[in-house]
């Protein structure tokens, strides 16, 4: 049987998604969870983007050790030496150095010629050979790069040291047979590719990541970049828990592959990161969606009854995914909700655990029973709360129908409580102008949504806003039952981002 290895870019190229950002907390426990998954390369992120991105990496780097650690680098000596000072402590460091290879990325990007840009990744991994033994080398954009200078592009890579060649669909823009034959054509026609293993990276603009990667697969490719929930640039990549699943429930087509992914740490590991980036998983998200194992017809939950592989074709408790479990009320104790939050993969030290429970109690008073998304809810705001600079205290608001909205919000702003009244086009405009009267700062409403992120009349509201302050753009968000909390919450979280 031949190894597929399993590339997660979650803390690099899924954190690109804009609003996911983390924190190099943050970056670490998601890294652990990684780890405790069974991935065997993470790509902890890009050293060179900023201050935080270089510490995130070196954490990391220095706290996990059953995994290669791997850092990115465009072909630029500043990048290069970033990767190999934040991965110092790497018991195994990888860099992962690209340069786009396609005609318009040369024409319209970088402006240079064919053999400049071969010029350009010959030179960047002769200076990351100084460094790292293990090399990955991405021509960006391959998919849409000319196959005879791809071909050339890929030799040079190998030569120069790469271990690794991947091969990114950088646009979605590819389709599975394509992706297939693009990789097998490499395999036929570079000299050197015996002594590279090659990777493959695809987006899903098309929706069709998770499909590209497992041909690329049958045509040859061992490794596959992926990310937990399918995260990433614009409409993300590929989803991990859907190529590993692939993998393992269709073994008359794969069955000849094996990875070392602990599939039962998926849906533990898709908590995590949707509770840290702030992501809800959409109830039919493939693999880990709350519905991916719920059965609603009639036709369907009899059949289930009588044999459960009639409609199911995993196991749930192959993916880690809990069926049934407690209920949880007003009449719950601790002892109950800190096991629903184990089983969700949130763990709380004792203090924290308190402020939970305690929010928890007022949130089941306004609700008949407590869902998952709802104590997901409950521990991302406690998490976000450590950086309060602004708090919110109370809000009311005297609205309706041919009256002008006027809303007094009271606020915690720079250790000091202060209170301010002003009116608006809505609601929401006048708590959002009344929390400008006291911070003072002048900003510029983007985008603004709202949406119930559990189910019932009692649904909580989850908001969220795009402000923009002196040319920035920062995303915020907030819960709360009541829609216009959840909407003050969520201006605040964004203002609280500026200090």
């Amino acid at each position: 049987m031949e190894r597929i290895l399993i590339f997660d870019t979650t803390l690099r190229d899924g954190e690109q998604a804009p609003g996911a950002s983390l924190t190099p907390e943050q970056k670490l426990e998601v890294a652990f969870q990684l780890e405790k998954l069974g991935v065997d390369v993470i790509e902890a992120g890009f050293p060179i983007a900023s201050p935080g991105d270089f510490k995130a990496v070196s954490a990391v780097a220095r706290s996990v050790k059953s995994c290669v650690i791997c850092g990115l680098a465009r072909c630029i000596k500043a990048d290069i030496e970033a990767v190999h000072k934040s991965l110092l402590k790497a018991k195994s460091p990888r860099i992962h150095v690209f340069l786009a290879t396609s005609k318009i990325h040369l024409q319209y990007k970088f402006k240079k010629a064919e053999d400049e840009i071969l010029s350009l990744a010959t030179s960047a991994l002769k200076l990351a050979r100084k460094y790292f033994d293990d090399i990955e080398f991405s021509p960006e954009d391959a998919t849409r790069t000319e196959r005879g200078f791809l071909f050339r592009v890929i030799e040079a890579a190998i030569n120069e040291g790469a271990k690794t060649i991947n091969i990114p669909d950088t646009v979605g823009y590819s389709y599975p047979h394509e992706v297939s034959s693009l990789i097998t054509s490499i395999v036929n026609n570079v000299p050197n590719i015996n002594k590279a293993v090659i990777s493959i990276h695809c987006h899903d603009d098309l929706g069709m990541a998770s499909a590209n990667s497992l041909s690329a697969v049958l045509g040859g490719a061992r490794q596959i970049h992926c990310t937990i929930n399918g995260i990433g640039e614009r409409a993300g990549n590929a989803s991990l828990e859907e190529v590993v699943m692939a993998l393992k429930t269709r073994k008359d087509i794969f069955g000849q592959f094996y990875n070392n992914i602990n599939t039962k740490e998926l849906c533990r590991t898709s908590k995590t990161v949707s509770t840290l980036t702030g992501f809800v998983v959409p109830p039919n998200k493939a693999i880990v969606g709350d519905n991916a194992f719920r059965h609603e017809s009639g036709i369907h939950q009899d059949a289930v009854l009588k044999k459960r592989t009639t409609y199911e074709i995993i196991d749930p408790k192959d993916v880690g995914m809990e069926k049934g479990g407690l209920i949880l009320g007003k009449h719950s104790g601790r002892h109950a909700l800190i096991a629903r939050l184990k089983n969700l993969g949130l763990k709380l030290d004792e203090k924290k655990t308190d402020l939970i429970f305690k929010r928890f109690k007022e949130l089941a008073d306004k609700k008949k029973e407590i869902f998952d998304d709802d104590l997901v809810a409950l521990v991302e705001e406690e998490t976000r709360e450590k950086q309060k600079n602004c708090e919110l205290l109370s809000i009311q608001v005297f609205t309706g129908t041919n009256i002008n909205p006027e809303a007094t919000v009271k606020i915690k702003y720079k250790k000091k409580i202060y209170e301010a009244k002003s009116s608006g086009d809505g609601p929401v405009d006048a708590c959002y102008k009344a929390i400008d009267k006291i911070t003072k700062i002048k900003t510029k409403l983007i985008t603004y949504s709202l949406e119930a992120i559990t189910k019932g009349r009692d649904a909580q509201g989850l908001a969220r806003v795009e402000i923009q302050v002196k040319g920035k753009y920062i995303y915020g968000k907030g819960a709360s039952t009541d829609i216009l909390e959840a909407s003050a919450k969520a201006y605040l979280d964004a203002l609280n981002k500026l200090s």
